[in-house]
């Protein structure tokens, strides 16, 4: 049995989420559109390019939970789930956890995005185990900030190391990590089997260039 590891946004989905959510509370009137909408993109273009200031970023994206009730929120959430998000799961993506299901193996997603949007998509998949940023909550309400480490570049290898503490039986020995982006090779680095999936094109050269494996989970050529 192995630890499976898997990127969610351009991996398992079909596009980011959290660049959805962004243009879903766009579309939803929830947030100033021009403003934010411009915001969005250029910190969508940064991330792209591994330019990405990661708390800049929280700082955006986490302030429309601590903007409006947390009831509300799940609500928009759901619907968010259902209009941005279900029509971007991958078939594919799904027979490629079923894979690692079937052969006994611990499956856990390793997201940049916050917790409040991937918990959902991870309970899609059948997924129960979830490294995210962690939004703050104090009094039952978002504060707009983060806890701990932001689980991006080297803070996901972090956030794994912290998680391998709790669950001693697992380990990296034969460890699989399937990731789209260059963000992804401090942890692609660290496992035994990485595996570049429908990779930006610094992630393909650098795959081909350590001959790893290159798989494509879209729907066209699932």
């Amino acid at each position: 049995m192995s630890l499976a590891i898997f990127d969610l946004d351009n991996t398992l989905i079909a596009d980011d989420s959290d660049y959805l959510w962004g243009q879903f509370l766009v579309e939803q009137g929830i947030v100033d559109s021009d403003v934010y909408a411009d915001a969005n993109e250029k910190f969508y273009n940064d991330y792209k390019h591994g330019k990405l200031d990661i708390v800049e970023f929280l700082n955006f994206s986490l302030k429309p939970l601590a903007d409006n009730d947390v009831e509300q929120l799940y609500r928009w959430r759901e619907n968010f789930i259902a209009q941005k998000i279900q029509p971007i799961l991958l078939p594919a993506a799904q027979q490629l956890i079923q894979h690692h299901r079937q052969k006994g193996d611990t499956l856990l997603i390793i997201t940049a995005t916050n917790r409040f949007i991937t918990e959902p998509i991870a309970d899609l998949y059948g997924i129960k185990h979830l490294i995210a940023t962690t939004p703050e909550i104090k009094h039952g309400q978002f504060t707009g900030n983060f806890t701990g480490i932001p689980s991006f570049q080297e803070g996901k290898v972090q956030l794994l190391q912290q998680w391998l503490l709790d669950f001693p039986t697992e380990s990296l020995g034969d460890s699989w990590f399937y990731s789209d982006s260059h963000n992804d090779l401090p942890l692609l680095k660290r496992v035994k089997n990485p595996v570049a999936v429908d990779p930006d094109a610094t992630l393909r050269i650098y795959a081909l260039e350590q001959q790893w494996q290159i798989l494509s989970l879209r729907e066209a050529s699932a």
